[in-house]
């Protein structure tokens, strides 16, 4: 199943993204809100494209890998969705991460927003919600372009530090 908007195709993941999950979650930027997130070697890289798959073996949908239209060619970055639990609610979270030669761009925007709306299209009793570093700041704007909009209720700690809930379809 691929989505596609103006500039962007986002499909399924494969074996051979191995290597642009791993350029991508060890490039320190990338990674710089979220470092328990970066990745070190290939095996860690096949490790973490192995549990995409098997959400998108298990679900039917999961993290798209993002490529720009007309080439298809070299992966810009990731973009999904994936189960979790949120304050004992099955929920979806929203996961964004491209390659910093790539930002400021809007691709992040533009993927995120077509995901969010395949979701709330697609599985409309699941909430969509993003988790997001209070020093992400360009993360909290690709969240609001998306369609979500803050969830202060929500905020938690995360694993890297507090994070801040924003949320669609969320209720009051």
């Amino acid at each position: 199943m691929e989505l596609r908007t103006q500039r962007l195709t986002l499909r399924p993941p494969v074996a051979d993204d191995v290597v642009a999950v791993h350029e991508i979650h060890r490039d320190p930027a990338a990674c710089a809100h979220n470092p328990s997130d970066a990745l070190r070697t290939p095996e860690e890289a096949a490790n973490l494209l192995e549990r995409w798959l098997e959400h998108w073996r298990g679900f039917g949908f999961g993290y798209w890998v993002v490529v720009r239209l007309p080439d298809a060619g070299r992966p810009l970055g990731f973009c999904g969705v994936k189960l979790t639990d949120v304050d004992g609610r099955r929920a979806l979270n929203l996961f964004y991460r491209f390659d910093p030669a790539t930002w400021g761009r809007g691709y992040a925007s533009e993927a995120a927003r077509e995901v969010v709306r395949w979701a709330r299209d697609t599985l409309p009793d699941y909430p969509v919600v993003a988790k997001v570093r209070p020093a992400n700041t360009a993360s909290q704007r690709v969240a609001l372009n998306a369609g979500l909009t803050r969830a202060e209720h929500l905020d938690r700690p995360g694993e890297d530090g507090p994070d801040l809930l924003f949320a669609a379809g969320w209720p009051r």
